[in-house]
């Protein structure tokens, strides 16, 4: 089956018909704004050229680029917006804008780090509670799919993706966005570009959004996916020198939403009755120096990031009194990159060290209230206690608070060596990751209880517990690549093999539980008449190994790839394919425990195993005229995973997609008069699915299809856009699980539409 693939994919691409991986702007073979110059330009592909030392064509990698125009004539307003545009590249959206949970060839995470890395303006963002933004005057997106972990590290086990904002020296002028859509969905930006002297560039930048919600809480009435969003941006670009480039960039952001839109499975309701919202500000700021001579480039990337951000909410999802649960995090991050480049005739060399640290402050208390102390504590105690007897708690309430701070430092060296002989490209690099994380943690609660005998009290007990203790690890490991290319004129076949790497880390949610334990324990042991202890697991600082219980291992994977990317006719088609097969162990895992046991886990998959491929095809055949398509498939199951006498072997990893389909045609029309200068219309379709919900397979969300469609106006100072997405009103889920041993999943969007207004007031 592979080599029949094979043969299929090398054929179609060699009569020109599977295009390169760039999404293209109809009747354009060229960027709207200047390419900057630390940005290699091949046909309708870019990448950012600080640690791509050669032209895409050269590169084995699997890249999808979206430049500006394509930004906005598909609103691609942040990452979101870019799932199924790339194949193989999965952004649900569900829960507030800290799941962010990106999926490539079937490796992601919900919690804790990321697969896929970001990097803004060559900044990386260690956090993943800080992908989820507004963008705002983005010049070019690209998501470089399998691992990128030899040149970039930590969190690009699964890819990468690289963002770059427009820069103020390649553009002067004003450029304004208006934003009007159904659910009360308004957005405003202005942005201002400017040469304060020759060589000296600044730009601000301003944004505001505000969402009215599509869903709505049967509880109380109000939408439950409410949010404001606020945005600055200041950046900075001065070229003192041909052969200098100096940039910074700071961003400020805040966004506060009203809840999770999870409808209750029996019922199909959002009903719950405890207040649900999630709060977040974010401050970056990056520093970038690149200077060339005849014999190397020296960049240095310096970056700072803090993230605050509060999560409340009804942990039961149901109008009864269970608990509640707040994580509040105060999370600061600095990063120093230093990377030099350089070639000699056929050999191209670039080597680098990386370090960077990440402290972070987070308290998490759970809340339990009345239900939840009868139905989840009391009846199981009760259960276990001589006919008769019965355990009552004296508070409304209980109180199990969390505290922890969680310092994380890390530094690495690599190099990457190329050499060229005849059509071919031999390539092998190497990393060495070093990584210390640990976990100081305080567990605390106090209570009260009383025992029964039928309606006669036996007596009251008080038990406060204090506890607290450090866990640290380390973590280190090699990571080797090579490659080969053959190259073609305007084409090249690759075959890649990699590892990639994640490093382990610690399941701070499952503290609530141990605590919850021991209190249970601490109170039957000192009850009167109550029998002693019973015979229930051992609680914490009595015999519970918290290290080996809240601690998961790193992810560790080998990739192999076979890829191509080809130009032909003239550059009106671009082409790329590539199959990959990706053996990867302890696999890094988001589960919900069973029974009545709530919160979420990290667990390690033993082995899993991800084979699949992804072509994309864009055609221009006349300046009017644009077709694309991009399409991947990913198979990835479990080669070896047990969880008690349950063995899920063979079954699908969940929540990554097995397809993703994204299909689109324009139209470009010219126009010859002073108010339209031009029509364009573009249909769209996306698809994806099927998503496994759970490890035995049990719930899944079928393939399901989105059509979009567009219609720009061409102003001379800007454009209008009517647009729509879901136009078939197509009912899916993009999220489901079990708390509690009840059900959940959260709806996609529905139909909706809305009219952008784009102005553009270029200096001359």
């Amino acid at each position: 089956m592979f080599l029949r693939s094979l043969l299929f994919f090398t054929a179609l691409s060699g009569m020109g018909m599977i295009n390169s991986s760039a999404i293209t702007e109809p009747g354009s073979s060229s960027p709207r704004i200047k390419e900057g110059p630390d940005t290699l330009a091949i046909g309708e592909v870019t990448v950012t050229s600080i640690k791509q030392a050669r032209s895409l064509l050269r590169q084995p990698v699997s890249v999808t680029t979206l430049r500006q125009g394509e930004i906005e004539r598909l609103n691609v307003v942040g990452l979101r917006g870019v799932s199924e545009i790339a194949p193989n590249f999965f952004m649900p959206e569900y829960g507030s804008r800290m799941t962010a949970s990106v999926y490539v060839r079937g490796i992601g995470a919900r919690i804790d780090q990321p697969a896929v890395g970001l990097n803004v303006d060559n900044i990386p963002y260690l956090n993943k509670d800080a992908y989820d933004f507004d963008m705002l005057d983005i010049q070019r997106i690209e998501v470089l799919r399998g691992p990128q972990s030899t040149l970039y590290g930590r969190n690009t086990i699964a890819g990468l993706i690289n963002v770059t904002t427009l820069s103020p020296l390649h553009y002067q002028g004003v450029r304004a966005l208006a934003e009007g859509a159904t659910g009360n969905n308004y957005r405003l930006g202005l942005s201002a570009y400017g040469l304060l002297t020759r060589g000296l560039g600044m730009s601000v930048s301003a944004y505001g959004a505000y969402r009215g919600g599509y869903f709505r809480n049967a509880y109380n009435g109000q939408r439950t996916d409410r949010e404001r969003v606020e945005a600055l941006r200041w950046k900075t670009s001065w070229r003192p020198a041909d052969n200098l480039l100096v940039e910074n960039v700071a961003s400020y952001g805040h966004a506060r939403q009203n809840g999770y839109p999870y409808a209750y499975e029996e019922t199909d309701l959002i009903n719950y009755n405890d207040t649900c919202f999630y709060k977040r500000t974010t401050f970056t700021d990056g520093l970038t120096v690149n200077w060339s001579t005849p014999y190397f480039t020296l960049a240095s990337i310096t970056g700072f990031q803090y993230v605050d951000d509060n999560l409340t909410l009804d942990q039961d999802f149901l109008p009864a009194n269970y608990f509640t649960l707040t994580q509040k995090q105060h999370d600061r991050s600095v990063t120093q990159d230093v990377v030099m480049r350089g070639s000699v005739g056929n050999y191209s060399w670039l080597a680098g060290v990386f370090g960077f640290y990440k402290y972070s402050n987070i308290y998490a208390p759970v809340n339990f209230k009345e239900d939840g102390i009868n139905d989840l504590i009391l009846d199981n105690v009760n259960s276990l206690l001589p006919a008769g007897m019965r355990l009552a708690w004296d508070q409304p309430n209980l109180f199990l608070g969390s505290d922890f701070t969680n310092p994380v430092k890390g530094v690495a060296v690599y190099h990457q060596s190329s050499y060229d002989w005849r059509n071919f490209t031999f390539a092998a690099g190497i990393r060495l990751d070093y990584e210390h994380t640990a976990l100081k943690y305080r567990s605390y609660s106090d209570a009260s209880c009383t025992m029964y005998r039928g309606n006669i009290p036996l007596g009251s007990v008080d038990v406060s517990i204090d506890e607290a203790d450090r866990l640290s690890k380390h973590f280190s490991q090699l990571l080797p690549k090579v490659s080969v290319t053959y190259n073609l004129p305007h084409s090249a076949l690759f075959l890649s093999m990699s590892k990639g790497y994640k490093a382990g880390g610690y399941n701070t949610q499952m503290f609530s539980e141990f605590l919850q334990q021991r209190l249970k324990d601490e109170m039957m042991g000192k009850m009167p008449g109550g029998g002693g202890r019973p015979q229930t697991q051992a609680s914490a600082g009595e015999g519970y190994d918290v290290n080996g219980l809240v601690n998961y291992r790193p992810e560790v994977s080998w990739n192999y790839e076979l890829g191509g990317h080809f130009s032909v006719d003239h550059g009106r088609v671009y082409s790329s394919f590539a199959l990959f097969l990706i053996d990867c162990r302890d696999q890094q895992l988001t589960m919900f425990p069973k029974g009545t046991t709530t919160g979420r886990v990290m667990a390690n998959a033993d082995r899993t195993r991800s084979t699949g491929g992804e072509f994309t095809f864009a055609y221009n055949p006349t300046p009017r005229w644009a077709f694309n398509l991009a399409y991947g498939y990913t198979h990835a199951t479990f080669r070896r995973f047990n969880l008690g006498e349950e063995s899920f072997k063979g079954k699908h990893v969940p929540y990554a997609p097995s397809n993703t389909l994204y299909l689109a045609a324009t139209y470009r029309h010219p126009v010859e008069s002073r108010i339209i200068k031009g029509l364009s219309l573009t249909a769209d379709m996306r698809g994806t699915g099927a998503i496994y919900w759970d490890e035995a397979n049990n719930y899944k969300q079928p393939f399901y299809a989105e059509l979009g469609a567009n219609l720009r106006i061409d102003i001379p100072c800007g454009s209008v856009d009517l647009w729509g997405k879901n136009l078939t009103d197509t009912r899916f889920s993009t999220f489901r699980y079990e708390s509690m041993s009840n059900s959940f999943f959260q709806r996609g969007l529905p139909v909706r539409g809305g009219v952008t207004l784009r102005l553009d007031f270029r200096s001359l």
